[in-house]
């Protein structure tokens, strides 16, 4: 009784405190094991480093290329009130801003950093700044480096502008721009509010096309257009909005519906421009990142905001939440990586900021999320 009580308040909570995302929430179903989290958040982890009367903005991509290079896409950075309240601990939602819903404040400032392992900034790419100026949406969406990349470039998903950009792993060169900057589309160079890449082991790309094309674009290793799967609905294979893709043994492919609140499975072919449909994983309410390990993958879902484990049968295996209580809380784990350590990284697109968790001493090593399947 205790537990659904504990359930239903933080559902209340997430409703409560999580804005409207443009999207219709499916009803989420919290069931299989429920426990405690396995880890230790490690409190103020993200050292600000903005100019006076600004802060982070929504830390919508993160990736741990190492556990000393930590890359964050942010949405620009947010400008605080003047004077900034004396409250104020580093992060917009310190002083209950929402970084999301204030969108008047943001501005295109320091969209692309890393960090080292104390949460201080190492690098700013402010010198592609400018690729995100002039946008009335939310931009940067996502940020991956493929494990089968030995350049280790670093892909970018800008959602309102409808491109990806791929840069030098040093961030001196844009490599390639795929999409054409604010013309969405649905043929084979076009996008619409694209989401995510994936990266297969033959070297082909998974592009999640996203929230308007609703299909997940096949590309060859050296970025041209080889097929497509998805289409928008409710039937088999299709989605209402692919908001993330990864890649996992056995050629399984695991794409999240986040207005659909499941995840979709495929599976690849002889015909590299063709996958196979093989199941959906249903019951959540708005799907938002995953993480494939080599038997079973981590997603989170928002309302209520939890971290899920299951199987590639899609039975949960685990299940912890994530509680919106300040100082350590999240309003939304909307993207989160794993470094080759064992350390959880985890961004918040509404509080504004990322939060790096260790495992407990002890901890089940079954209850940790490992870095991505290769």
């Amino acid at each position: 009784m205790r537990l659904m009580i504990r359930l239903i308040t933080i559902a209340l909570a997430a409703r409560i405190l999580a804005p409207a995302m443009g999207a219709q929430t499916a009803v989420a179903v919290v069931d299989g094991p429920i426990g405690p989290s396995p880890y230790d958040v490690v409190r103020g982890w993200h050292k600000p480093f903005a100019a006076p009367g600004f802060a982070f903005g929504g830390n919508s991509g993160v990736f741990a290329e190492s556990p000393d290079r930590i890359f964050v896409a942010q949405r620009g950075e947010f400008r605080l009130p003047a004077p900034v309240p004396p409250e104020y601990g580093g992060f917009a939602g310190s002083v209950k801003m929402n970084v999301l819903t204030l969108a008047d404040r943001r501005v295109w400032h320091n969209c692309l950093y890393t960090l080292d392992r104390n949460g201080m900034v190492k690098e700013r790419w402010t010198q592609w700044d400018h690729l995100c100026e002039g946008s009335t949406g939310p931009g940067p969406h996502r940020l991956r480096i493929s494990p089968y990349d030995p350049e280790h470039r670093v892909w970018v998903i800008n959602e309102t502008f409808n491109t990806i950009y791929v840069f030098s792993n040093d961030g001196k060169r844009l490599l390639k721009t795929l999409g054409e900057k604010n013309v969405a589309g649905a043929d084979r160079a076009h996008f619409a509010k694209p989401q995510d890449v994936a990266f297969l082991p033959d070297g082909r790309i998974l592009i999640a096309d996203g929230l308007d094309n609703h299909r997940v674009i096949i590309l060859d290793k050296a970025m041209n257009y080889l097929g497509e799967f998805g289409g928008n609905g409710k039937g088999p294979g299709q989605f209402s909005g692919v908001h993330a893709v990864a890649a996992g043994p056995n050629g399984l492919i695991f794409a999240l519906d986040r207005s659909g609140g499941r995840i979709n499975v495929f599976k690849t072919t002889a015909d590299p421009a063709k996958v196979d449909y093989v199941d959906a994983f249903t019951g959540f309410s708005l799907p938002l990142d995953l993480i494939v390990n080599d038997d079973s993958l981590w997603m989170t879902d928002l309302k209520p905001l939890r971290f899920v484990k299951l199987d590639f049968k899609g039975n949960r295996l685990y299940t912890w939440m994530v509680p919106p209580d300040l100082p350590d809380g999240f309003l939304e784990v909307h993207t989160f990586s794993v470094d080759s350590e064992g350390n959880l990284y985890g961004g918040d697109n509404q509080y504004g900021r990322t939060q790096k968790f260790v495992p407990k001493k002890g901890a089940d090593p079954k209850l940790l999320i490992r870095a991505p399947w290769r």
